[in-house]
């Protein structure tokens, strides 16, 4: 459509009022004979009229001019999903776009255009493409400013298995989960959903019922379970990538092993808190300052760590669990950073000063 006018526009002209009928058939609904289904044209056998929408017909017709379908050749090639983030710039995923030589971008109104990567981050799943042009209609859409709760709507928007322009709708079915990233690190903050998520929909939104983007989808984990990386890392990486091109990550070298009822009795534990150090990475940020795990004991058939630092907080924040560590080191700190790291050892509350390094590529 030229002259800015976009399906939006026209979607909200119409309304649910009458569709222009069918070419070349001569009877509309108050025309219908006996012989005929009522509300069906004579030619087509198709409705005549639009069927009243829903809430989610308006989302989706709000959003959905913002999604397009990506065709990439070259890399690992294939089909995926990417949404208009600031201005000719499109978000999809990492794992979408890596090593294209080419990539096709379908808007909603089949237009076509070309695009080029302009950079990615492996440790996050996130990559940012950049369109040669972007139809008037295709407006940016906005992160969601506050964190999704349990129970909330979404609907995903995105192509799966080729399918442009489609939509899912389901619930936040969990939040603050940690995904595993290409790189062997781990995607914090994750938010995870029963919204339809299939091959085809890596890269596109997942929206609230405001058309705010409250994930950018990433994986399928099963049955109406279904994965996104969360508006808060999006907001932190998407303009570093297009500012710099790379995003440097805080890296503090080691492993670490979640504390549970078990392992918090056979390390004397007053409570179940914190993260166990399981493995400290020889000439890393954390070699000589932290302590890895001691020996392992073998407890009901199951594995126990024994003896490693448990991490409790940093600079004062309370970091209860593995998921809380991740997301605070990818949120709140950066290489270069000196912190005070308050640790349980050797049944003692101890603080020990570290600086953090770079993630390795």
């Amino acid at each position: 459509m030229s002259d800015g006018y976009s399906r939006r526009q026209v979607l909200t002209t119409l309304g649910t009022g009458t569709l222009a009928a069918v070419a070349g058939c001569s009877q509309t609904f108050e025309e219908a004979s006996d012989d005929e289904p009522v509300g069906l044209t004579r030619a087509a056998g198709l409705p005549s009229q639009e069927a009243q929408g829903t809430e989610y017909t308006e989302v989706y017709q709000e959003a959905i001019d913002s999604v397009a379908l990506l065709q990439v050749y070259g890399g690992q090639a294939g089909q995926g999903s990417a949404f208009v983030f600031d201005g000719d710039y499109l978000v999809t995923n990492h794992h979408v776009v890596e090593g294209a030589d080419t990539i096709d971008v379908q808007y909603a109104d089949n237009d076509w255009t070309g695009a080029e990567v302009v950079a990615t981050d492996a440790h996050t799943d996130l990559g940012v493409i950049e369109v040669d042009e972007r139809p008037a209609y295709a407006t940016e859409l906005p992160l969601a400013e506050e964190r999704p709760v349990v129970g909330q709507e979404v609907m995903a928007l995105g192509n799966p298995l080729g399918f442009d322009s489609s939509i899912s709708v389901g619930i936040v079915s969990g939040r603050n989960r940690t995904l595993s990233a290409p790189t062997g690190f781990s995607i914090p903050n994750a938010v995870q959903t029963t919204a339809s998520v299939n091959p085809g929909n890596s890269g596109g939104p997942l929206v609230d019922m405001d058309a705010n983007v409250v994930a950018v989808i990433n994986s399928g984990g099963g049955d109406n379970v279904g994965f996104g990386i969360s508006a808060a890392v999006t907001r932190w990486i998407v303009p570093t990538l297009i500012e710099e091109g790379d995003v440097a990550h805080t890296y503090v070298g080691i492993r670490t092993y979640p504390v549970d009822r078990r392992v918090a009795e056979a390390n004397d534990l007053d409570e179940v808190r914190g993260v166990m150090v399981s493995e400290v990475v020889g000439g890393g940020p954390a070699d000589g300052t932290l302590q890895g795990v001691e020996e392992w004991e073998t407890r009901n058939a199951r594995r126990i760590p024994i003896g490693g630092d448990v991490i409790v907080a940093i600079d004062g924040t309370r970091l209860p669990t593995r998921h809380d560590l991740s997301t605070y080191l990818a949120l709140e700190t950066a290489p270069g950073d000196t912190v005070e790291i308050t640790v349980l050892r050797d049944g003692e509350e101890r603080t020990v000063e570290m600086t953090f390094g770079q993630r390795p590529e």
